[in-house]
């Protein structure tokens, strides 16, 4: 693949300008992969949605989102990693476990990323010659995460166990979140309710048997145990599931 390309794509990425895979003519089927260990292997489907066809690169990384293909270490194989789609096509990618010099945790799930980059045809017709344009190579990048076997309870029900604290330094207010559970958990709206308005607080992803501090936005003083939370979580499907919960004591 192209430096330049890779390079370019990097750079949007750094500065937000990339466009997300709502804009990508090459469709990803889904948008996380989960990957059970027993397995050993899984497939993601893509799509080329576009009526002429577009030359595909991917890869998986460990978090670093200016990662290329080839500065990554991953115990993953992709196959094919580089390939042209035709138009209105699809194609699937196998994702293998191969090893991993530094063995996974197999209490609780490891998450990487999975990059889908797209570069589009060079632009052809009287209408480009001799002017000036501008081609975008658009990168997808999905969550990836391993799962070990034999965890211990139901990856659906692992939103429904978080638990939540308020925690005041100096005047700036968090929630504290606690996952009990050996899976991910992916918040992706979160409130908290106090003194009759509701107060929108930071979101993200909480790590299995871990804590994570959300900021609480426009609130002086941190809520009261009791105080009602209503929080958002993506399942392994990337639907939104609605839970409800209070601050504990």
């Amino acid at each position: 693949m192209n430096k330049s390309i890779r390079a370019l794509a990097a750079a949007l990425l750094a500065t937000g300008c990339l466009l997300s895979s709502a804009y990508a003519n090459v469709i990803i089927g889904g948008t996380r992969v989960i990957f059970p260990a027993q397995d050993g292997e899984v497939t993601v489907r893509l799509t080329n949605q576009n009526t002429t066809p577009a030359l595909v690169e991917a890869w998986i990384d460990s978090g670093d989102p200016m990662s290329t293909p080839d500065k990554v270490n991953t115990p993953f194989l992709i196959t094919p990693p580089l390939f042209r789609m035709e138009p209105n096509r699809d194609q699937s990618l196998r994702i293998l476990f191969t090893h991993s010099e530094q063995p996974l945790p197999t209490d609780r799930e490891s998450v990487f990323w999975l990059n889908v980059l797209e570069v589009p045809p060079k632009p052809s017709g009287p209408q480009f010659q001799g002017k000036n344009y501008m081609q975008l190579a658009i990168r997808s990048r999905l969550k990836l995460f391993y799962r070990p076997a034999g965890l211990a309870g139901d990856p659906q029900k692992a939103p429904s166990e978080l638990s939540f604290k308020a925690a005041d330094d100096a005047g700036a207010v968090a929630l504290v979140v606690h996952n009990p559970t050996p899976y991910y958990v992916t918040i992706g709206q979160i409130t908290v309710d106090v003194g009759g308005a509701s107060h929108k607080v930071d979101t993200g992803m909480v790590a299995p048997l871990s804590d994570l501090r959300l900021a609480v936005k426009d609130l002086k003083q941190a809520p009261s145990a009791g105080s009602a939370i209503q929080y958002d979580c993506i399942n392994d499907y990337g639907a939104d599931v609605v839970l409800k919960g209070n601050v504990s004591p």
